[in-house]
């Protein structure tokens, strides 16, 4: 049986999906909803890059768009600076019967340690619509929940877990992101960057760390966050813009979440925007990795790499990220209602994803 799509965002992560989504045969693009004016009427095939046409034609009107009959929305327009009313955007389907997932709303990963002002609009559009939820991710998401409770559940013991991303975000295509919320660009000693400000990263990632102590079934004493920053030796010249010399090229960060008065589930983030960057800064022999260590018996230490079009990781990262919310929309839809996580789905192996291989990639739209 196949399952109807509506794809609301069609940004990095949604154009990329698209050109998955559009030829699989588990899946039937049934609507497109777009923000850009330059993308409304244009072929869903057109936008994501494909020399096939749809018939599907992106719309910026929604409620002409969850007319169309559909199983779920797939939602991915960035919410980086507009959580609330990416909640708004959610809650409509949901009220109206359809099932959600999203990779906007960070702090929904983990329902239960999100704020009530998160949970309460989502949870009552669920019961309206008796709709299911779920929000997914990288980093936060399935490199810090998934695949290390999974890994957790090979163990005796686990005395510490510590999940890192290594990543050079150069290539990253948003610049609202690199340079008004992380801050590169600006002084290593600028106070107003909006991630560093105090609770910022704890209400971005702190829900990867309550996950894991949900999993491992210990109580956090607390949550504590340090970071780091570094300046550039040199000018950068980015895709997205320029990082002048002395300026932030280096960010590093924690979340510790303390058990017993101690770090013992952390999540750190190594971010660099060239490769000679804080070069005493962990990183790897593979490059741009998620990095999961875990101490205990056995102890056990892991490496993903992922890699989209030109061996460019974030490209595979994004595209990951999205496919993820894909392929998990069949057993989204086949949950009772309400917000769900990684402990109420199945294992999802990602059924017919391989098929012949495919060409027909054709000019950016």
């Amino acid at each position: 049986m196949k399952h109807r799509v509506i794809v609301w965002g069609t940004g990095f992560v949604g154009k990329m999906v698209l050109r998955e989504l559009i030829p699989h045969p588990d899946f039937e693009l049934a609507g497109l909803i777009v923000h850009s004016p330059d993308k409304v009427g244009k072929d869903a095939g057109e936008i994501a890059g494909l020399d096939v046409r749809t018939g599907v034609r992106a719309t910026n009107d929604v409620d002409a768009a969850l007319s169309q009959d559909a199983d779920a929305v797939a939602y991915f327009a960035n919410a980086d600076i507009r959580q609330m009313e990416a909640i708004k955007d959610m809650a409509k389907p949901l009220a109206r019967g359809f099932d959600v997932v999203n990779t906007s709303v960070f702090p929904l990963i983990h329902p239960k340690s999100a704020p009530s002002s998160f949970v309460a609009p989502i949870e009552r559009a669920c019961r309206e619509g008796g709709s299911s939820f779920f929000t997914t991710g990288i980093d936060p998401g399935f490199c810090q929940d998934l695949i290390p409770m999974t890994l957790m559940g090979l163990t005796g013991r686990v005395d510490r877990v510590r999940i890192q991303e290594i990543l050079d975000y150069s290539t990253y295509p948003n610049p609202r992101t690199l340079f008004e919320i992380m801050g590169f660009g600006r002084p290593v000693d600028d106070a107003k960057v909006l991630q560093l400000q105090p609770g910022a990263l704890r209400f971005a990632w702190g829900c990867a760390v309550h996950m894991l102590a949900d999993g491992l079934g210990v109580a956090l004493d607390e949550i504590r966050e340090v970071h780091q920053r570094r300046g550039t030796s040199r000018t950068l010249d980015l895709a997205v813009g320029t990082v002048k010399k002395g300026t932030t090229a280096g960010l590093r960060f924690e979340l510790q979440g303390i058990v017993g008065g101690e770090p013992r589930i952390v999540v750190e983030h190594v971010t660099r925007l060239a490769p000679d960057v804080a070069p005493d800064w962990p990183g790897s022999e593979r490059g741009d990795v998620y990095r999961i260590q875990i101490d205990g018996s056995p102890s056990i230490r892991a490496e993903l790499a992922f890699r989209g079009e030109g061996d460019d990781a974030n490209a595979g990262g994004c595209l990951s990220t999205g496919m993820r919310a894909i392929n998990a929309i069949p057993a989204v839809c086949a949950a009772p209602p309400g917000l769900l996580t990684p402990f109420d789905l199945p294992l999802i192996p990602g059924r017919h994803n391989m098929q012949a291989p495919r060409s027909g990639a054709c000019s950016e739209a």
